[in-house]
C-alpha cells in the first residue's frame, strides 16, 4: 500500500502591493477624481476657498495610477486651490497636458478684490447723508431730518444684518466686510434720526439691541467661536424678521392705493414661525428645511430687491421729485453692486448674483433712465453708464469663462443658474 501523497502547502497570505502614490502639497476640500474618457475632467460643486499650506508657486506634481490593462491608463487631476485642474486623456501618448491653473487663481483673486473695493462707493453713498445731518442737528434744524424714513432705513439694517449673517457662514470675507460697512453706517443714520426725535426711543433700543447682538453673533461664528445651537437661533430669528418685513414693506409701497395695514407682516411673520418650528422639530423634510434656511438669505435680497423698485414707483406718482435725486448716488450704486458681480459668478452664487445684478440694473442704470428720460442729466453721461455697465458684464462673463476652461459663455451661466 502507497503512503498517501502529501497535501499540497498552502503559500501564506499576502495583501496585493499598494501603489506609492506623491501626495499634493496643498489640503482640497474635495477628493480627487480620476476619469478615463478623452473629455476634460471638470467639477460640478461651486469653488471652495481653502487655506493653502504650500506657497503659491509650489506645484504639486499631478497624481498618475496605472490601470489593470496595459493598453491604457487614466490620470487624477491635479488639485489646486481646491479645484481639480483638467487633464486631457490619452490612451496612445504619456504626456501629460495641464491646463493652466494659474487664469483660475487670478481670477479668485481678482474677484476677491472687487468684492472688497465695493466698500468704497457703498461708504461714499451713505457719508454725504450722515454729514448733512450731523450739519442739521449742530445747527438745532431736527425738521430737516424727519425727510428721512427711519422704517426705510431699518428694512435696509434688516437686510445688512442678513447677508452679513449669508456671507459670514459661506466665510466671504469681503462681502461681510461689505454688509458690516453698511450696518453701521445705516445704524448711525438712524442714531441720528434717533437724537432728532424722529425715530421713537423704544424702537431705537430694540434696534441698538438687535444690531449689537448681530454684530457679536456674525464675528463670533466667524472665527468659529460660535455655538452651532446659538447661531441656529440667530438664523431662526433673521427668517422670521425678514419674512415679516418683506411683506410689509411691499404692501405698504402701493398704500396710497390700497388701505393701510399690518395684516401682511402678521400673515407671513404667523407663517414664518410655523415653518421655523416645523423645521426645528424635524417635521419636513430634509429639501423643505434647507428652503427654510436659504429664506433669511433671500428675504434679504428681495428687500434689496425692492427699494430701487418703490424708488421708480415714487418717481412715476411723482416726477418732480426726480429733480431731487442724485446721479453721482445713483452711480455709486450702480459701481457698488457692480463690482461684487464677478465674485457672485465666480463662486456661483445665484442669490448673490441676483440681488448685485437687480440692484445694478435697476437701483443705479434705472433710476439713471428715469432722470435721462425727464432730461436731468446728460445724453452723454447716460450712454457712457451704459456702455460701462454692458462692458463690465462682459468682461465678468469673458473672464469666468475663460478661468474655469469652458468652451462657451452660456456653459458658465448654466452652472451660476443650474449648478452644473
Amino acid at each position: 500500500m502507497n503512503p498517501p501523497a502529501p497535501l499540497p502547502r498552502t503559500p501564506p497570505m499576502s495583501s496585493p502591493p499598494v501603489p506609492s502614490l506623491r501626495l499634493p502639497l496643498r489640503p482640497s476640500l474635495l477628493p480627487p477624481t480620476t476619469k478615463t474618457t478623452n473629455t476634460l475632467s471638470r467639477r460640478a460643486t461651486p469653488p471652495a476657498r481653502c487655506l493653502l499650506l504650500a506657497p503659491p508657486r509650489a506645484v504639486p506634481k499631478p497624481l498618475v495610477a496605472m490601470s489593470s490593462s496595459a493598453s491604457s491608463s487614466f490620470r487624477s487631476p491635479l488639485l489646486h486651490a481646491c479645484r481639480p485642474c483638467a487633464l486631457p486623456e490619452t490612451s496612445s501618448t504619456p504626456e501629460l497636458t495641464l491646463k493652466d491653473p494659474k487664469k483660475y487663481e487670478d481670477w479668485d483673486s481678482l474677484t476677491a478684490r472687487f468684492a472688497g473695493g465695493a466698500n468704497v462707493p457703498f461708504l461714499l453713498l451713505q457719508l454725504p447723508q450722515i454729514v448733512l445731518n450731523a450739519r442739521n442737528l449742530i445747527a438745532g434744524n431736527k425738521t430737516a431730518l424727519f425727510a428721512v424714513p427711519w422704517l426705510g432705513m431699518l428694512t435696509g439694517l434688516l437686510g445688512n444684518l442678513s447677508l452679513m449673517s449669508y456671507f459670514a457662514k459661506k466665510r466671504e470675507t469681503e462681502a461681510v466686510v461689505v454688509q458690516s460697512l453698511g450696518c453701521i453706517s445705516t445704524y448711525v443714520v438712524i442714531a441720528q434720526l434717533a437724537i432728532a426725535e424722529s425715530m421713537p426711543l423704544p424702537q431705537f433700543i430694540a434696534t441698538t439691541a438687535v444690531v449689537a447682538t448681530g454684530l457679536t453673533l456674525n464675528f463670533l461664528n466667524y472665527i468659529r467661536w460660535l455655538p452651532e445651537g446659538a447661531w441656529m437661533l440667530w438664523e431662526d430669528f433673521m427668517t422670521i424678521g425678514g419674512l415679516a418685513v418683506l411683506p410689509q414693506v411691499m404692501w405698504s409701497t402701493f398704500v396710497p392705493f390700497i388701505p393701510n395695514s399690518v395684516l401682511p407682516g402678521i400673515i407671513f411673520g404667523s407663517l414664518a414661525i410655523v415653518a421655523v418650528a416645523m423645521a426645528r422639530m424635524g417635521k419636513l423634510s430634509e429639501g423643505a428645511t434647507k428652503f427654510v434656511r436659504a429664506l433669511s438669505g433671500w428675504t434679504a435680497t428681495l428687500l434689496f430687491m425692492w427699494m430701487p423698485v418703490a424708488q421708480m414707483w415714487t418717481n412715476y406718482l411723482n416726477p418732480s421729485n426726480i429733480e431731487g435725486l442724485s446721479a453721482f448716488t445713483m452711480l455709486l450704486a450702480m459701481l457698488g453692486n457692480g463690482l461684487m458681480l464677478p465674485r457672485a459668478v465666480f463662486i456661483r452664487d445665484l442669490m448673490w448674483f441676483t440681488g448685485c445684478f437687480w440692484a445694478s440694473l435697476l437701483q443705479g442704470w434705472g433710476n439713471l433712465a428715469c432722470m435721462y428720460c425727464f432730461n436731468t442729466i446728460s445724453r452723454e453721461f447716460f450712454f457712457a453708464t451704459t456702455f460701462g455697465l454692458i462692458s463690465w458684464l462682459v468682461f465678468t462673463i469673458w473672464r469666468d469663462t475663460a478661468a474655469y476652461g469652458n468652451s462657451s459663455p452660456m456653459t458658465s451661466v448654466k452652472e451660476l443658474v443650474f449648478g452644473k
